[in-house]
């Protein structure tokens, strides 16, 4: 049934409403891939598929001229008498005839260097030409496994959703964007979504969206998770190396090919060629490439990016008409590569924009742009679907009925439902996927401290959705464990129920009897903790027993402003070690009290017995925050990078069982991150506060910072902690302010030394300092390398960190395991 459906598919997408069509070669009959194909003197086009086919839509009968262009290869006119209906026209294109008698050529220096600098000198320029413009936009994005085990790491991968075949290989993203934009400089942006499309799912949405695809060389340095030189930036004859391999002329406009490689393969850079018009000194065509060492993202093999321009008689520059980019992956055996294509067509660039035009929501969807059906996108589409995108949208979206259907989730259910034999040890859930429920019991950990000594812990886990896209939910979640030498179960619970995914609003009661680090940040985590005291005689984990009750609610109140507040009722018990296991007795090293006033007092805690009434109120403030409008979600996207993220606090504990324990403490930071160029990213964290009435409070109210003595930073995060300071020597109920700052050189510096950037690793500072009310304020700096590993698996950080506490200097060396993050 299948190959008939594709065969009346193809015929309807190449007949119904597509007048022109046709298949691109070269001399040798090998198709050609996204050439452009447009009618000439407008933005009236298509591009054709990977196959080479392409299809061509034309308002109405008569002559038109086509103009077919692809990189590498000469542009071709072609007269057409279009008779208004399905006329076929093939054509053949031939490389380019390169030359270089006209160039004059100089003994001491290519000449591609010439033109590269011209291209460097109009830069700014030529990316400021287009001031404004509205445009139609079509994207496709596509992700392919073409190879893939059964099982990573232990856990069973499944089939993607039904994605993969029986070879473990098969398509499993695709999806369609049919929008409209705008833009004016510097930065104002919009989209609004008319169409959206996505194989297998006919209520989902495609996240293809022009914003992600803006991408301009033009630009001295291209964002891709690292930031990357432009083979035209300020300096980038610092980074590349240049040959002009030849000139060839499109209509009277000399276009220069130059191929560019990198002076060291380790920057952030590209290599393959830029094609440049001579006089304009703009792009012709971009085709470059870059790598996974590169871009920071070990596990991508080969990044791949293509622009086509096409020459603006009227406006008399050159735009950007379609954009390819190719990439590849692997990692634990899993490969596979895939395609983002971008389309640009019917731009005005006299829009007439007011101060109305632009707002924060920088993307919308149209009313049931999800729901065009298979007629609307064979008229629309400009880039025509492969077989092998027809046939997997024909199976996906024939059998998505069937997959929604309760008989078939519950047939899949019953499979997987059923428990292993070692289910009691690793874990469980059942699921009902129909009603989309499930609930899930997590196999026994154990863990070790000298207060509980081993702690066997298990949970229990609820989850419920409400809708399709999980827009609203409800979930549950305990803890119960039992320590073994204090011999004292525990438990406690949590319920979170979500409203909608627009404001993100959410309601949670939580309580039960739970040990709890004095420090609520828990600076310390339980399997570092583990480590650190069997193994070496550490126990740095401090902690009293909390029986509490809470309820706590959340909610973006208006964009860029999100409020959470806290009301809880806390009974706090002071704990003693019970325990002094060790592995390995270390001489010299003994196991400290429970006490962090005192750790050599074991009689003593720090905390009476008590109970408190605690209040909290939080506003988290982004200026000028942009977001993508969804149907069912809010999206948003970050704020304007020239401020900071804005955070203020209150919290306050009333009706305490001794009123001294009441207190009132206000507090506010600032947060901001931002890349400086291809030079990496500078991040800070500043804090501070006060408290009113906190002279007799309880010690666990009390500001603590988050100090380290472990050697180890098991949580990824450098701003908010100070790697040197004992976890509470400077704890205070008085005023404090705290600054963290890093800077991430992501390459720049290290990438420039021979032999040394052989090895990718990244150069990174940072400075802390910590003042508290009568004490010497406290300061560390670091100097350390990050991106350490080898291959695809960079998982370890090294830091030298110098730091001063009360005029006692000192230095260590502290090791960050990112892959800790898995096992806590």
């Amino acid at each position: 049934m299948q190959k008939p459906l594709l065969l009346l598919f193809l015929f309807l997408s190449a007949s119904l409403h597509a007048q022109i069509k046709g298949r691109v070669t070269d001399s040798k009959g090998e198709p050609l891939p996204f050439v452009n194909i447009f009618v000439q003197d407008s933005y009236l086009g298509t591009t054709s598929n990977e196959l080479g086919d392409y299809v061509l839509e034309l308002p109405e009968a008569g002559t038109y001229t086509l103009v077919f262009q692809y990189l590498g290869f000469e542009v071709k006119t072609q007269q057409l008498e279009y008779k208004g209906k399905l006329q076929e026209l093939n054509m053949s294109l031939q490389a380019t005839s390169l030359s270089l008698d006209e160039v004059i050529i100089d003994a001491s220096e290519d000449p591609a260097y010439r033109i590269i600098r011209q291209a460097i000198a109009n830069r700014k320029k030529n990316s400021q030409r287009i001031a404004a413009f509205t445009a139609d936009f079509y994207s496709k994005g596509l992700w392919k496994v073409t190879e893939a085990p059964e099982r990573i790491m232990g856990e069973d991968i499944g089939d993607f959703g039904g994605a993969l075949d029986s070879t473990r290989t098969g398509i499993i993203y695709l999806s369609e964007t049919i929008s409209e934009i705008a833009y004016q400089q510097p930065d104002d942006f919009k989209e609004r979504i008319i169409a959206s499309k996505v194989s297998g799912n006919d209520n989902g949405f495609s996240f293809n969206s022009a914003g992600d695809a803006n991408f301009s060389f033009y630009n001295n340095t291209i964002d891709i998770n690292a930031q990357l030189v432009s083979p035209i930036a300020n300096n980038a004859l610092e980074y590349y190396r240049y040959k002009l391999e030849g000139v060839f002329y499109e209509n009277d406009k000399l276009i220069n090919k130059i191929l560019v490689t990198p002076k060291r393969s380790q920057d952030r850079v590209w290599e393959g060629y830029v094609y440049i018009v001579e006089d304009d000194w703009e792009f012709y065509g971009i085709d470059l490439s870059t790598s996974g060492t590169s871009l920071q993202i070990p596990f991508v093999k080969e990044l791949v990016f293509k622009q086509n321009f096409t020459f603006d008689k009227e406006n008399r520059f050159w735009v950007k008409i379609s954009q390819t980019i190719d990439f590849s992956f692997g990692l634990f055996g899993l490969n596979g590569d895939g395609r983002f294509t971008a389309v640009y067509s019917d731009y005005d660039f006299s829009p007439g924009f007011t101060k109305q035009s632009f707002t924060n929501e920088v993307l919308t969807f149209v009313d049931n742009a999800n729901e065009k059906d298979s007629l609307y996108w064979n008229q629309v589409r400009p880039v025509p679907l492969t077989p092998e995108e027809i046939s997997d949208y024909i199976r996906k979206d024939s059998i998505q009925t069937l997959r929604k259907s309760k008989t078939y989730l519950d047939s899949i259910d019953a499979g997987n439902n059923r428990p292993s034999l070692l289910a009691p040890l690793t874990g469980y859930t059942y699921r009902n996927s129909y009603e989309r429920w499930n609930i899930s019991y997590d196999g026994p950990s154990v863990q070790f401290n000298t207060i509980q000594g081993y702690v066997p812990e298990v949970g229990l886990r609820f989850f419920k959705g409400f809708d399709e896209n999980y827009t609203k939910w409800l979930s549950f979640n305990s803890r119960f464990n039992y320590g073994i030498d204090e011999d004292r179960f525990r438990f406690d619970a949590g319920l979170t129920y979500r409203f909608n995914a627009k404001n993100r609003a959410r309601l949670s009661v939580n309580g039960g009897v739970t040990v709890a680090q004095f420090n609520r940040r828990e600076p310390i985590s339980p399997f570092v903790n583990t480590i650190s005291s069997l193994a070496f005689e550490r126990n740095y984990l401090k902690a009293y027993e909390l029986r509490s009750g809470a309820i706590n609610y959340g909610q973006e109140v208006v964009n860029g402003l999100f409020l959470t507040s806290r009301l809880a009722y806390e009974k706090r018990v002071p704990l003693f070690n019970t325990s002094d296991q060790v592995w390995f007795r270390n001489s010299g090293v003994s196991y400290t009290s429970n006490n962090p006033l005192d750790p050599t007092d074991f009689e003593n805690a720090a905390i009476d017995k008590h109970n408190i009434v605690k209040a909290g109120l939080s506003a988290f403030i982004t200026i000028g925050q942009k977001y993508m409008s969804y149907p069912d979600f809010k999206f948003n996207v970050g704020g304007d990078n020239r401020f900071p993220r804005i955070q203020l606090n209150y919290e306050g504990g009333f009706a305490a069982s001794n009123d001294n324990y009441n207190f009132h403490q206000f507090s506010a930071g600032l947060y901001q991150s931002f890349k400086i160029g291809n030079k990496g990213r500078f991040r800070y964290n500043l804090k501070g506060g006060t408290f009113l009435n906190g002279e007799g409070i309880s010690f666990v109210d009390f500001q603590h910072f988050n100090g380290n003595q472990t050697r180890v930073n098991d949580g990824g995060v450098y701003t908010n902690v100070f790697n040197n300071l004992p976890y509470y020597a400077l704890s205070t109920n008085d005023s404090y302010m705290e600054f963290h700052a890093e800077h991430h050189f992501n390459g720049w510096l290290l990438g420039k030394i021979p032999g040394l950037n052989q090895l990718n690793f990244n150069l990174v500072l940072g400075g802390h300092v910590l003042s508290t009310v009568g004490n010497k304020p406290y300061y560390e700096y670091s100097v350390g390398l990050d991106n350490i590993g080898w291959g695809k698996y960079r998982l370890l950080r090294i830091d030298y960190v110098r730091s001063s506490l009360n005029g006692v200097n000192d230095g260590i060396f502290v090791f960050g395991l990112k892959f800790l993050d898995f096992l806590d």
